[in-house]
C-alpha cells in the first residue's frame, strides 16, 4: 500500500463526514454514498490493509466478528430479505478504494432484477476443476 490516505483513511479519521453505523476500536461501518439498494453498507478495518491478505489477524477476526452483527442490523432496519456481501482484492477485481472493504448490499424481492436498486447483478460463468488434488495440495502446503 503506498503512502498516500485513501477516502477510507480520511473517514476513519472524522477528515471526511461518513453515515456511521458502527464503530469500535478495529472496524468501521458506515452507508455507501453510491449504494447499489437502500441500506448498502461498507465495513473497513481501521488498519491499513489494501487487500485481504495484507490484513493483520486481529483485524480479520475483528471483522469476522462485526460483520454478522452489522448484517443483521441492515436487515432488520432495512426490511431486505436477502444481502450479497462483495469484497474485491485488486484492480483487475474491480478493487477501486485501495482500502480492504466489505460491501453489505441488501436485495429486496420487489424490485426486478436489474432495476436500479435492486442490489448487485451477478454473472457467474461455471467452469471446470481439472486440476483439483494438485491444486489442493499447493494451496495446503503454501497455507502451511
Amino acid at each position: 500500500m503506498d503512502n498516500e490516505p485513501t477516502i477510507f483513511d480520511k473517514i476513519i479519521a472524522g477528515e471526511i463526514p461518513c453515515h456511521r453505523v458502527y464503530e469500535d476500536d478495529q472496524v468501521l461501518a458506515f452507508l455507501d454514498v453510491a449504494p447499489l439498494s437502500r441500506g448498502h453498507t461498507l465495513v473497513i478495518p481501521k488498519e491499513r490493509a489494501a487487500r485481504m491478505e495484507h490484513l493483520g489477524d486481529e483485524s480479520a477476526a475483528a471483522l469476522g466478528r462485526v460483520l454478522p452483527r452489522v448484517c443483521r442490523a441492515v436487515l432488520k432496519a432495512t426490511g431486505a430479505t436477502a444481502y450479497n456481501l462483495l469484497q474485491n482484492n485488486g484492480a483487475d477485481a474491480h478493487q477501486a478504494v485501495m482500502h480492504l472493504h466489505i460491501h453489505i448490499i441488501p436485495r429486496y424481492p420487489d424490485k426486478a432484477e436489474g432495476s436500479p436498486g435492486s442490489g448487485l447483478g451477478i454473472m457467474w460463468p461455471s467452469g471446470k476443476l481439472e486440476d483439483g488434488e494438485a491444486l489442493a495440495s499447493q494451496i495446503r502446503a503454501a497455507i502451511g
